[in-house]
């Protein structure tokens, strides 16, 4: 049976995405700016849907002013469920533009694709300054790559750059943060738990196709977006400050993933809001 509702959910993706890119594709001939987020906003809707994506958040995402928007990075299942609240350009290793069918997915979504290499920093951080200048929003994972949900790596501030020089700029940390998965809670840092986020976190030398095909016969996840307070990027000296910032606020509500889940009290409801479409 799980197997059956796998090749059922990944068909549905396929047939979705399928009527969703020849749109947007012809949408981009006439429109690159803002506008060309709502197809992709819609297509990452309907991809949370699909996969049993549950996206709840806390806190307020800022839409009013020229924005980067941090978080912490889990796995590529991140991307619809971050995309199914934010409308804004995601930044993403160089290599992804060459994926199969999620390469070409990215493009659509205006991805911007950046090297890594120490060499191209300065070159690369143009490309956000530019879509900065443009009126785009931006979402970074500035950790740099993929953890296993269970805490934050250190952020590195060579993107960051670009944002403090940017006029009216303002920067926000969110927390991906995976509340549960297949229906049952992975709060907590035991080996259990980690074993049930890691049908969702993509990490280290995991495979995506394997990985995939297992969260697909799962019953999904329940994924929160923390927003924190966001700041004036002018405010800061410079990235490393601006860096220490993002990690901070980044980290905190993870802190409850290292304590026991017994001393907690379950009975508390975490106030969460589903979010709607504009």
């Amino acid at each position: 049976m799980k197997t059956l509702k796998a090749i059922i959910k990944l068909s549905a993706f396929l047939i979705w995405s399928g009527l969703c890119a020849p749109t947007q594709m012809v949408y981009m001939l006439f429109d690159r700016g803002v506008g060309a987020y709502r197809i992709p906003y819609i297509w990452q809707r309907g991809v949370c849907k699909i996969f049993g994506l549950k996206v709840t958040a806390s806190g307020e995402e800022i839409i009013d002013h020229q924005a980067v928007y941090c978080s912490n990075h889990v796995s590529y299942l991140d991307i619809p469920v971050v995309g199914s609240v934010l409308k804004a350009s995601f930044v993403a290793k160089a290599d992804v533009e060459n994926w199969p069918i999620f390469g070409f997915l990215s493009k659509l979504q205006q991805t911007i694709f950046i090297s890594r290499k120490r060499s191209d920093v300065k070159k690369e951080a143009v490309k956000i300054a530019n879509s900065l200048a443009e009126g785009k929003k931006i979402i970074l994972f500035p950790e740099g790559t993929s953890s296993d949900g269970s805490a934050v790596l250190p952020v590195k501030g060579a993107m960051l750059a670009p944002i403090i020089d940017a006029e009216g700029a303002y920067v926000q940390p969110f927390t991906i943060k995976v509340n549960a998965v297949d229906g049952q809670p992975v709060l907590g840092a035991g080996a259990q738990q980690q074993s049930l986020r890691d049908l969702y976190a993509w990490y280290g030398d995991m495979d995506m196709a394997p990985h995939l095909w297992a969260f697909a016969k799962t019953k999904g996840a329940h994924v929160e977006l923390v927003f924190h307070a966001p700041v004036a990027a002018e405010k800061f000296d410079d990235r490393k400050a601006l860096a220490a910032y993002c990690e901070e606020n980044i980290r905190n509500p993870l802190v409850l993933n290292h304590k026991d889940v017994n001393t907690l009290d379950h009975t508390v409801e975490i106030q969460e809001k589903e979010r709607v479409s504009r």
